[in-house]
């Protein structure tokens, strides 16, 4: 089973996307229809609602006044806390029961609309996001639903911007055109997730190209290794000692292969073992059986690895015990490297040459080996020189 979240601002088309997707197959968790639902007359959730704010907020039907009840708690945050503690937890209550229900090879979607606001992005492999120009959405707001242009701009102004959003998103829906483009968008994503949720059930990674390819820099790395971190924080929790991007890139305007590496610092291997079964709830396969760092002439320390099962993001993910010397070297040569743009620009170079030959991702690592050594020492001598603390030391 895949369960992916989905969200986007007020207008942005979310419900169009959650629908075409449940025409091609998923299992749609709609938070809104779930929180009507729960407090739906004759429910609990409508009785601690009539409890917690009077039967003002009732209709001369004694169902919910949503008008009224928005009026009261919109501009004020005790008073929306208060609503949240009741309908949230009944809302997730109804989820888990609808995701129990769903088979193991169901794609789940959970439509979200304040997903981004309650910081809820990190507990799913994968993020897909719904936008449009702001001005649109008022637009359509205005037009389709009839609401109030001050309430709209209102409403879209107390929500997440789209920056927000974007930032943790790993796919973005940009619906400010014609309906047949969002829905050819769509589409190409549903191929992505029937492949991710195969992959994750048959615990294998996504394929690679075996050949290593060198490609420019891209802006979009640094902030996909902060969503895979968020998620691997969100899921390992404590044992973690530390999480890090490490590797090319992780320095910016490195080229490099199209590749993101996360670091796990952990107290043992033993402890490694014992959190690997919440490796796939952040979308990555583990690798089974130890693994080494190891390079000709440098002694070796045991690690284990993850690899993404997401076609969409090639990931790797190094779990290290905190007696191995690697981790420290990796934050080492990473901020040397960011610090030196000379020696980064040599590091391009020698690089791209490897990948020119055409070879294989092995052998690609083994040639980066003669440059990568003496670069160590070079670092370790600056980081003494400046007075500098090994990160992580």
């Amino acid at each position: 089973m895949l369960n992916v979240g989905l969200s986007g601002g007020i207008g942005a088309g979310k419900s169009t996307v959650a629908r075409t997707l449940q025409n091609l197959g998923a299992v749609v968790v709609d938070s809104d229809a779930l929180a009507r639902e729960v407090v739906a007359p004759g429910t609990q959730g409508l009785q601690a609602i009539e409890e917690a704010f009077g039967t003002g907020v009732l209709t001369a039907s004694g169902a919910l006044d949503r008008v009224m009840l928005a009026g009261i708690v919109f501009g004020d945050g005790a008073a929306r806390a208060r609503l949240n503690a009741i309908v949230h937890p009944l809302v997730r209550r109804r989820s888990v029961e609808i995701v129990q229900a769903a088979g193991p090879q169901s794609i789940v979607v959970h439509d979200i609309p304040l997903l981004v606001e309650n910081g809820l992005a990190p507990t799913f492999p994968l993020t897909l996001m719904v936008d449009a120009a702001e001005e649109i959405r008022i637009r359509r707001l205005v037009a389709q639903r009839g609401m109030d242009l001050a309430d709209v701009r209102s409403r879209v102004a107390a929500q997440a911007t789209s920056e927000q959003r974007r930032a943790v998103a790993d796919l973005w829906f940009d619906n400010s055109g014609a309906p047949v483009a969002l829905e050819r968008s769509v589409r190409a994503a549903w191929r992505r997730l029937v492949s991710f949720e195969r992959n994750l059930r048959l615990g294998r990674a996504a394929p690679r190209p075996r050949r290593a390819v060198v490609v420019d820099a891209d802006p979009e790395w640094g902030r996909a290794a902060e969503r895979l971190i968020a998620r691997l924080q969100t899921h390992v929790g404590s044992q973690a000692i530390r999480i890090d991007h490490i590797g090319s890139t992780s320095v910016p305007g490195l080229a490099a292969k199209d590749v993101i590496d996360v670091q796990i610092v952990v107290e043992s291997i033993a402890v490694a073992e014992s959190i690997a079964d919440r490796l796939p709830p952040a979308g990555l396969v583990l690798r089974r059986g130890l693994r080494w760092d190891r390079v000709a002439g440098v002694e070796g320390a045991p690690k284990l690895f993850a690899r993404n099962a997401d076609p969409g993001r090639a990931a790797n993910v190094h779990l290290r015990p905190v007696i191995s010397p690697w981790w420290r070297d990796a934050l080492l040569i990473r901020e040397w490297l960011r610090a030196h743009p000379e020696e980064a620009a040599s590091y391009e170079a020698h690089k791209r040459a490897i990948a020119a030959t055409g070879v294989d991702t092995d052998a690609y690592a083994e040639a980066k080996t003669p440059w990568l050594i003496p670069a160590l020492q070079r670092a370790g001598r600056w980081a003494s020189s400046q007075t500098l603390e090994v990160p992580g030391s």
